[in-house]
């Protein structure tokens, strides 16, 4: 068993403090900001000039910070608003939402996508890139924050807490940085390969769903009839996904019969 004892503060001066939290999600942004640029230069994204990234990443950052933190709250923990509204700019305390970040990086390129009139399904389909490793670094910050801790277990690789309870538990977050990396090689490989336009971004939104949906159950948290909030919203993200991907199948396929002689 390991025991996690890591600070979750890289260093301090005063009252100014580093967290790896923070870095580590600062890096997403970054890799973010690095893979666009890689990609507008080889003339994969058509109608966004490299000095236009900045702004795209601006728009991203705010979108995803505001609907990822207003969704955890609104989802998992609303009496914060009656009570302490303050924790909600707390946010190197951590407690942001997957399926909020993702609402609110939508709304923000949509209204990128419109002010600088490129097409929102190029953006999206390569931004799910980046995202996924980023989400796969986020769930690291989550262990040295001790933080989304997974159920007790006995077995050999279990993760004592040292800022929970000191109890051995599953050491949830290591599972799903592990499940956001195979999606990142996933995503790789469908971009790279894609002749149609949302495969990539659908994909991700299916393999995303799927995996979270599996991991959860190994996190402690609170369930109904067996599942959590989480999970629900990715069994959401499965079907929708199914649908448009099946219909986007049939549409295809129809396209690609010969037409019958009357």
């Amino acid at each position: 068993m390991f025991t996690n004892n890591i600070s979750p503060v890289l260093f301090k001066i005063g009252i100014f403090e580093i967290r790896y939290y923070g870095i580590i999600y600062a890096l997403g942004f970054i890799i973010a900001y690095l893979f666009l640029r890689h990609y507008i230069k080889k003339d994969k994204l058509e109608g966004i000039k490299v000095k236009q990234v900045d702004d795209l990443i601006l728009y991203l950052l705010i979108g995803t910070v505001v609907g990822a933190r207003l969704f955890n709250f609104v989802f998992y923990n609303p009496r914060v608003f009656w009570f302490d509204p303050i924790e909600i700019l707390r946010i190197w305390e951590g407690g942001l939402s997957f399926h909020g970040g993702v609402i609110g990086a939508i709304i923000s390129m949509s209204i990128f996508s419109r002010k600088y009139k490129v097409r929102f399904i190029d953006i999206i389909d390569a931004l799910v890139i980046p995202g996924s490793l980023a989400l796969a670094l986020g769930r690291i910050a989550n262990f040295t924050n001790q933080e989304l801790y997974g159920t007790l277990s006995n077995l050999p690789w279990c993760v004592k807490f040292v800022a929970v309870d000191g109890l051995c538990r599953h050491p949830y977050q290591i599972y799903a940085a592990i499940s956001h990396f195979i999606l990142f090689g996933i995503l790789l490989f469908i971009y790279a390969r894609q002749n149609k336009e949302g495969a990539s971004f659908w994909s991700f939104i299916l393999f995303y769903g799927s995996f979270r949906f599996f991991t959860d159950f190994f996190r402690e948290e609170i369930k109904f009839y067996g599942i959590s909030m989480g999970q629900f919203l990715s069994l959401i993200m499965v079907i929708i996904s199914l649908v448009v991907l099946i219909k986007r199948r049939k549409i295809k396929i129809s396209r690609s019969l010969p037409l019958e002689r009357v």
